[in-house]
């Protein structure tokens, strides 16, 4: 039809280009400058926005200014340390439920134990592969954006004393709300869904972080460690969340009532380093 023959004007309809398209901002802190571009311009190329900080200082104020989807965070950082940076971002209520991966030289399992304990979600040691990176960004993106969304039919959401809140990412524990994070509660819901038996290490880095890097598993036994201290009469004899030796993990609860509540849990390591 002519709309020109019924004295309607033509009206020009909107043009969506490629670029309008919302892409996912990451925030990039980290002070090698080569590394730096290297990184930026590998994620630019891979569709992503990058918001660049090359020390501790300005990165805390692009993350409070930007709220990125995705934080890659350097440990050894001017001014700020990584791991002092990652825990204020962590007690910050804009900034508390980014994902972090951290990106450090330093590989040793004390490094990464703090580095986990500092509230990181992932650890790249220096030199890694870009592609490599690329694959833990889109894990921990699509883990955080599917999170809340947890709620498939045939998903096991409580049996016995526990009850999981994927709205709230709470654990109902002895009618107690617990507060977990992201990969606290992917974690427990990984185990729930196997209740009873035997986790291998590979099925829950898969399920959970969404790869599987050869022979890492410390990255698990940090957030059982968490679990356990926040669900566990006592964490250091673990009643309900078991280590299989050489095969993984077993998720025991008892269905009912009848076991008592557990004692208050101890505070997280980042909750500990707020207290005086």
């Amino acid at each position: 039809m002519d709309r020109a023959l019924f004295g309607v004007a033509p009206v020009a309809l909107p043009h969506f280009s490629q670029s309008d398209v919302m892409k996912p901002c990451i925030l990039l802190i980290e002070d090698d400058s080569d590394m730096l571009d290297l990184v930026a311009g590998h994620l630019e190329h891979s569709g992503f926005e990058v918001q660049r900080a090359a020390e501790g200082i300005k990165g805390q104020a692009l993350a409070m200014q930007y709220v990125p989807d995705l934080i890659l965070l350097d440990l050894m950082l001017p001014k700020v340390d990584g791991i002092t940076l990652c825990q204020r971002l962590r007690r910050e209520e804009r900034t508390a439920k980014i994902p972090i991966l951290m990106l450090t030289a330093l590989g040793g399992t004390k490094d990464k134990v703090s580095g986990f304990n500092s509230g990181a979600d992932d650890y790249l040691t220096k030199p890694f592969d870009l592609e490599e990176l690329t694959v833990r960004v889109k894990a921990l993106l699509r883990r955080s954006d599917r999170a809340p969304l947890s709620t498939k039919h045939n998903e096991i959401l409580n049996y016995g004393c526990l009850t999981l809140v994927p709205e709230r990412f709470e654990a109902i524990w002895f009618d107690a709300a617990v507060r977990l994070t992201h990969l606290e509660f992917e974690l427990l819901h990984c185990l729930l869904q196997r209740h009873g038996q035997t986790v291998a290490p590979s099925l829950i880095l898969k399920e959970v972080w969404g790869y599987e890097p050869d022979d890492d598993i410390e990255t698990i036994r940090v957030h059982v460690r968490h679990l356990r201290t926040k669900l566990e009469p006592d964490p250091r004899k673990p009643r309900f969340i078991k280590t299989v030796y050489g095969a993984g993990y077993c998720l025991e609860l008892p269905n009912g009532s009848t076991v008592p509540a557990p004692a208050t849990p101890l505070p997280t390591p980042v909750e500990a380093e707020r207290r005086p």
